[in-house]
């Protein structure tokens, strides 16, 4: 496993992460927590330090289960996870969270379903510029004062959020959405948190299973999976047999060490301002796979002379929900 500086943190992570919304059982289909913390047990055991969760994934779940898993070695976890979503006012368009008082209280609950004192990196999970950002800026600034976090930072792909969320260049992270088929980062976001000292996670590199290469115009998903509207809605449907069309090209790169998985995780660590890539991970053969990436040499200057040409340098589209 390689190691890269999550931003201007001080904090070193896995270029390999463990992203943790699957295991929450309520949004990719069924899971097993057994199996989950098998995968887990697994990636310690292969270097991975960083796992991402979220207080909504499977209603606090996701975040429950990784507690267990941390207990008696929590020092051998980068833990970050999100706040924001949970009873969000769609009246209004904000979040729950409208005094800081309440902020640090629902951190608390963070804290307890996670079963440690102490979170690596806390982000806001509100995509958006939404009223109560400057609550949650000034709550993280209060929560690193007192210890009970590391560094903050917020998930989205909103560049004017992005920048008014860091008007003070206080904060640390960056989650986004970026693959091969979704550049659109590398236009303004990515070279403003490489010159900011932001550390990136990346979420959706193998943009939610499609850059797997498995799926096919047949492919159907079962109940309990977003991924569903991706063929019960026309719209979307056409975006998928695009999507697959951009797939069955990039096959010229797959070689009996590279699948396209693993291509697809190798491009994203290929650009310079990427900390970590945190691929959702249900199963340990899912991880065993991801970190093909992390051992195989870089791609070339040709590879990625090749993938420039099926998506262009800061083209693509945002893949819900980025």
């Amino acid at each position: 496993m390689k190691y890269r500086p999550l931003g201007k943190t001080g904090i070193q992570v896995s270029e390999i992460g463990m992203g943790l919304w699957a295991a929450g059982g309520d949004a990719w289909g069924r899971t097993e927590d057994q199996e989950v913390r098998r995968a887990i047990d697994y990636a310690l055991d292969q270097g991975v330090t960083f796992f991402d969760t979220a207080d909504v994934y499977g209603n606090g779940h996701s975040e429950e289960l990784l507690g267990k898993a941390m207990a008696g070695r929590r020092d051998r976890f980068i833990v970050a996870t999100k706040i924001g979503w949970r009873n969000f006012d769609g009246e209004k368009g904000q979040s729950a969270y409208t005094t800081v008082d309440n902020f640090i209280a629902g951190v608390e609950s963070n804290l307890k379903r996670l079963n440690t004192d102490y979170i690596d990196v806390l982000q806001s999970h509100i995509d958006f510029r939404d009223p109560t950002m400057e609550v949650f800026l000034e709550g993280f600034q209060k929560l690193k004062a007192a210890g009970k976090i590391r560094a903050y930072g917020v998930s989205t792909s909103n560049f004017e959020y992005l920048k008014a969320f860091n008007h003070d260049g206080q904060a640390n992270t960056l989650q986004i959405d970026y693959s091969i088929l979704n550049r659109t980062s590398e236009q303004d976001i990515l070279p403003y948190c490489k010159k900011q000292g932001l550390g990136v996670i990346i979420r959706g590199a193998i943009a939610m299973g499609i850059l797997a290469g498995k799926f096919t115009p047949d492919t159907r998903f079962g109940e309990g999976d977003f991924r569903r509207r991706w063929h019960e809605n026309p719209e979307e449907y056409q975006v998928f047999l695009k999507d697959l069309q951009t797939v069955e090209a990039l096959r010229k790169l797959v070689w009996p060490d590279r699948s396209l998985a693993t291509l697809a995780l190798q491009f994203v660590l290929s650009n310079p301002a990427v900390s970590t890539v945190i691929p959702g991970i249900k199963t340990v053969a899912q991880m065993e796979a991801n970190l093909k990436a992390a051992q195989l040499p870089p791609l070339s200057a040709e590879d990625l002379a090749y993938i420039d040409g099926i998506v262009p340098p800061g083209g693509g589209r945002k893949i819900w929900p980025a």
